[in-house]
């Protein structure tokens, strides 16, 4: 059973085996008593601020906007909480969650191994069992973050079957915790799975949107023109975007993956791409076949290559809220770079994609035009990958090394 707040129009929904059923029933009835109580509020603002880092910044990327001639560019520099991106707020609250039921064993699953090293992070923390469940293929291009995981205390579990990836591994974890969902939490990396695991993650990455439209609108005075985030199951984009949603006058854009080009087939756009269709435990958007089988993915960026997105976001995407298109790897890799020469600041692979994007749209816009992305997690995690590209030891372009001039016409 479901209630109006687990469907998103007509997606989302929970659709798992029966042994299941009572654990997310439970999960929904204590999620809705927490997210009101104020003491569980007020501990979750303590470890946000003291062990996470918040309030992140908000951060004017001068040199992207000048180099781009168009539209400023500001970034909500999730990359600056503790283990480099946004996905420590989602693993830290589920995780006082689990401590409120009782529950001393926690799985996850991760594509980019973010989400893993969140989870391992907070287990290690708070003293807890910790199992991650990657794809084979993932652990090879994150052999980084499968190392910290391991040194966290945290067991990873190569997944073997399918494409190896993100797909995979969450299908892993479904099955260990059918098994042992008696004392046993299951994080879920992104708003995607069965209700409440969508509007649950939501609500503990809105703390992203919401410091960001205070952010913005003290710096500015104003609202930007669009905001924009990278997607693939999209948590990072939902957190951003929910705090936006009433502002009609705001562009909501989310960027997936594109990988070789989305006539080649070898992408993972699964809003821009795909139709509806159930994908671990929920209905949504996701590439699948005539058949209803779903289609092997793509993307340079592994956070990305996932063959669906989250409910909420198939909702926005019909209801033309919010605007989905994808990147190429080769534009998200030309992104990677810019920033990296131009700002100082290494971009995860998954955030390229939403800077390249971003470097478009400002053109388009123009001067006078704002624009803010979330700048979802930090790229040393992709150093491998990049160079195995052929992407390293690449010059910046002169051009892009040009000095910024400032208000009296100065160098910096």
């Amino acid at each position: 059973m479901t209630t109006d707040d687990d469907m998103f129009g007509g997606f989302g929904g929970r659709y798992v085996p029966e042994t299941l059923m009572a654990a997310l029933t439970e999960l929904a009835e204590v999620w809705d008593h927490v997210r009101a109580d104020p003491g569980f509020l007020a501990e979750l603002r303590r470890h946000q601020r003291d062990f996470v880092g918040r309030p992140t910044p908000l951060y004017p990327a001068e040199r992207l906007t000048d180099h781009h001639g168009g539209a400023t560019i500001h970034l909500k520099r999730e990359d600056l909480c503790h283990t480099g991106a946004h996905k420590l707020n989602n693993a830290l609250g589920q995780v006082v969650l689990a401590l409120r039921m009782g529950k001393r064993r926690i799985i996850a699953e991760t594509g980019a191994g973010q989400h893993g090293v969140a989870t391992a992070t907070v287990c290690a923390r708070f003293g807890l069992a910790c199992v991650v469940y990657m794809g084979a293929e993932d652990m090879r291009r994150q052999a980084v973050n499968v190392g910290r995981m391991r040194m966290l205390g945290a067991e990873v579990r190569g997944v073997e079957a399918g494409t190896a990836t993100l797909k995979d591994a969450t299908s892993e974890a479904i099955r260990d915790w059918v098994t042992n969902v008696a004392d046993t939490h299951y994080i879920i990396g992104s708003a995607v799975g069965p209700a409440p695991y969508p509007r649950m993650v939501r609500d503990l990455q809105r703390v992203i949107g919401d410091e960001a439209r205070d952010q913005y609108l003290a710096a500015e005075g104003r609202l930007p023109d669009a905001v924009l985030a990278s997607v693939g199951g999209g948590s990072n984009a939902i957190g951003m975007f929910t705090a936006f949603v009433p502002d009609a006058w705001v562009d909501l854009v989310g960027v997936e993956a594109a990988g070789k080009g989305l006539a080649s087939g070898r992408h993972a756009a699964g809003a821009a791409a795909g139709t509806p269709g159930v994908l671990h435990g929920s209905r949504s958007l996701i590439l699948q076949d005539t058949g209803g089988r779903v289609l092997p993915t793509h993307s340079v960026a592994a956070g990305l290559d996932y063959p669906g997105v989250g409910p909420e976001h198939a909702m926005l995407a019909e209801q033309g809220r919010a605007v989905y298109t994808a990147v190429e790897d080769r534009r998200a890799l030309d992104a990677f770079r810019r920033c990296t020469a131009l700002e100082g600041i290494i971009p995860a692979l998954e955030t390229a994609h939403a800077l390249a994007y971003a470097g478009d749209l400002a053109e388009r816009l123009g001067p006078g035009g704002r624009i803010l992305v979330c700048f979802s997690g930090r790229g040393d995690k992709d150093l491998h990958t990049v160079a195995e590209q052929g992407r390293i030891d690449e010059e910046a372009d002169v051009a892009e090394r040009e000095p910024v001039a400032n208000a009296s016409g100065g160098a910096r």
